[in-house]
């Protein structure tokens, strides 16, 4: 098996909230990340996909096919947007950076199926340098 991986970026603002709870609590549980005004990041996603190679092109996956999925369904979606209130997705969802990569799972998914056939491995989605969580599906 190989193991095709492809990095995209975006910039994004959420704040951290549980409207079930007290301000308060939320400043306690989150910290600054529950600033009443957002706060941004700059997000790095890495996309890794599984797959024997294509005999006649020696590609697991095609990556500028890939970008380009990547780019329609997910980044022109979220880049440059509040996470909490222009993301239809993350509707009624906390945004933290687990659900945030749990619904670029859901999407992106079934659209890798669609231009290969390679199959999703995991997500790889950076909030900071030092921060990030990895998603291999449910």
């Amino acid at each position: 098996m190989i193991y095709v991986s492809r990095l995209e970026h975006f910039n994004a603002a959420h704040k951290l909230h549980n409207p079930n709870w007290s301000l308060a609590k939320n400043k306690e549980v989150f910290g600054p990340c529950a600033n009443t005004n957002w706060h941004g990041h700059n997000y790095e996603l890495i996309v890794t996909v599984k797959g024997k190679p294509d005999p006649d092109t020696g590609f697991v996956i095609d990556l500028k096919k890939l970008s380009t999925l990547i780019r329609k369904h997910i980044i022109e979606k979220v880049d440059h947007k509040n996470l909490n209130l222009d993301v239809a997705f993350m509707e009624d969802k906390l945004a933290s950076t687990e659900n945030l990569v749990v619904e670029f799972w859901k999407i992106l998914e079934p659209k890798i199926a669609e231009i290969s056939q390679a199959r999703l491995h995991s997500l790889k989605l950076y909030e900071t340098p030092r921060n990030y969580v990895e998603y291999f599906g449910e």
